[in-house]
Parts: C-alpha cells; structure tokens; sequence
C-alpha cells in the first residue's frame, strides 16, 4: 500500500446536487429557492439582525449606560503570585520583562499589584500602580514597591 492507491471508504463520499441544470436534475425551475419573494432573487442578502420587517432588537432597547475613553486597563497581579514567583524562581526583582517571561502578562499591560495573599519574600517590583496593602506589605517585607 502507497498513497498513490489510498481512496475514501465507500459511501464516504457524494456528489453535491447540481442545481438548477433543468427539470430533469430534480432542482431546476426555480432552483429550490420557492416561488417569488425577497429570497428567490439573484443577489439576495439579508441585512445583519434583519427581522423580517419587525423592528429589530438593536433598535427597540434603548442606549445607556457611558464609556469613559481616557479609562487605563490594568492587569491586576496580587501578592500570592509574587510571593509564588519569587519562591519558585528563586528571584529579588519583580518587573514587567520578568512578568512578560513568565506568561503573568503580555508586554504592552499596565500592571498593578494588589494585596491579595501573603507575601514573605524580600523582593523589589516594579509596577504601573500599587494598591496600598500591596505597597506595604512589599515595604514591610524589606522590598521596594517601584512605580515606573
């Protein structure tokens, strides 16, 4: 056996229906589409949350509610992670890069440590934002809570 003589089971494959290619093909006439309407015309489509005419949903809820544009994301990072990393790798800096290495956050984050957990190990980390539980559980710690 090569695979110049492989080939499907039987009966794995089929032939797709030729449509509209006359009477004789079972689809010709009005090629499946039914008789008239919107739908039986060349070139059809229906518009995104179309509803047949009633008036569509985006449209009967009403708008509410308010975006602030100038709103920072922060990838929230608490203190029982840090303690997780500076245990297991063995490490006294914390930053975005080492972040960033360890699959914590991506490289265009903003980055703030909350105060979740405990925290035991002497590290300096270096963040966007500090919650103030987190800065001094860093600082009681003998670490440094580094704003960049």
């Amino acid at each position: 056996m090569d695979l110049s003589n492989l080939k499907p089971a039987k009966g794995a494959t089929k032939n797709s229906k030729r449509i509209a290619r006359g009477q004789g093909s079972g689809g010709g006439g009005t090629a499946t589409r039914g008789h008239k309407g919107q739908k039986s015309r060349s070139g059809y489509s229906r518009r995104f949350g179309f509803e047949g005419g009633q008036m569509p949903i985006y449209r009967r809820l009403p708008k509410f509610g308010f975006t602030n544009i100038n709103r920072v994301e922060y990838r929230s990072i608490n203190l029982d992670v840090i303690q997780l990393l500076a245990s297991s790798k063995n490490v006294e800096v914390i930053d975005i890069d080492f972040l960033v290495g360890n699959g914590i956050a991506s490289k265009n984050d903003r980055i703030k440590i909350l105060g979740r957990g405990e925290l035991t190990a002497k590290v300096d980390v270096k963040a966007h934002a500090f919650s103030a539980s987190a800065a001094k559980a860093i600082e009681s710690n003998g670490g440094q809570a580094i704003k960049i």
